[in-house]
């Protein structure tokens, strides 16, 4: 097997080019599993750790976050708290601290896993994925148009990702998710949730539940049209609004049972998840008033 190991993000478009059957490497938390247990040999790696590009974050005019792929969940936790609210909330549930020392953003999307923890949130609040060729330069991605399948994405055989492009946090973000503890566990299931009050709109999106993480569309017009006349009265989250949109996200899940669970225990999790974090980011959207 083949090792590469480019120290600038030039060097590391060119060894993709030059090498499409290579796997990148980043943090390592999720591709030194399959090839400890034999079940993934790529034709050879490239080593992504030492590119200072890609470990770099900045905020751009508008307030939003240009996510270098190296960043890790760690730092994540730590420096976007308040610019990047619930992928700070996720990421504390990725592994332990150690996997979070050494997990990054761009490798959690790079896997392209169903229950990436990062991919629920990156939905909902709106992010773009922003990827590049040696021979064709730089092209941007919605991020639910990122998965195309189990553990597949858009990337093209000779791209890398180089950055996520988060928007503005306008309002209150939250995320959650079911395993046997809070972290250092695969989710069961999982969902992200996003106010944008300047749009007057909800994000909600399910991970570990369909072959890909997705939006639950259906649930997020429902609540923007059912918040319509609150978002300036900021008053209490109406009669049922919560209970119908968990019925609607359950609704928008595609699980099957495994190992981990049941399809019908899924389905009641993300309901009850759906609930509860919309009521917390009204709960937390009403006091920052």
């Amino acid at each position: 097997m083949d090792f590469v190991s480019p120290t600038s993000w030039p060097d590391a478009l060119a060894a993709r080019a030059e090498q499409p059957g290579a796997v990148p490497i980043a943090g390592g938390t999720d591709l030194m599993v399959e090839l400890n247990f034999d079940r993934h040999r790529p034709e050879g790696l490239i080593d992504l750790t030492r590119v200072s590009e890609l470990r770099d974050w900045s905020r751009d005019d508008a307030g939003g976050v240009r996510l270098g792929a190296g960043v890790t969940f760690a730092r994540v936790m730590s420096e976007l708290g308040t610019l990047a609210p619930g992928l700070a909330m996720a990421s504390r549930t990725v592994g332990s601290p150690q996997i979070r020392v050494r997990g990054t953003v761009g490798g959690n999307l790079g896997s392209a896993s169903p229950a990436g923890d990062a991919h629920p949130v990156l939905l909902a609040v709106g992010a773009t994925v922003e990827v590049e060729s040696a021979a064709r330069g730089v092209r941007t991605i919605p991020a639910a148009e990122f998965f195309t399948g189990v553990k597949t994405s858009a990337l093209e055989p000779d791209e890398l990702i180089a950055a996520v492009l988060l928007p503005p946090a306008a309002g209150p973000q939250q995320f959650a998710k079911v395993g046997t503890r809070n972290a250092m566990v695969i989710a069961v299931t999982s969902f992200g949730l996003a106010l944008h009050p300047d749009a007057g709109r909800v994000g909600a999106a399910i991970g570990s539940a369909a072959p890909t993480p997705l939006r639950a569309t259906d649930a997020e017009d429902f609540a923007a049209d059912a918040l319509s006349g609150h978002w300036a009265t900021r008053d209490d989250l109406p009669a049922g609004v919560a209970e119908r949109f968990g019925d609607l996200v359950a609704a928008a899940a595609r699980p099957i049972d495994d190992v981990r669970g049941t399809a019908d225990y899924r389905r009641h999790a993300l309901s009850v998840l759906a609930r509860r974090t919309l009521g917390w980011a009204w709960s937390d959207y009403r006091r920052a008033a």
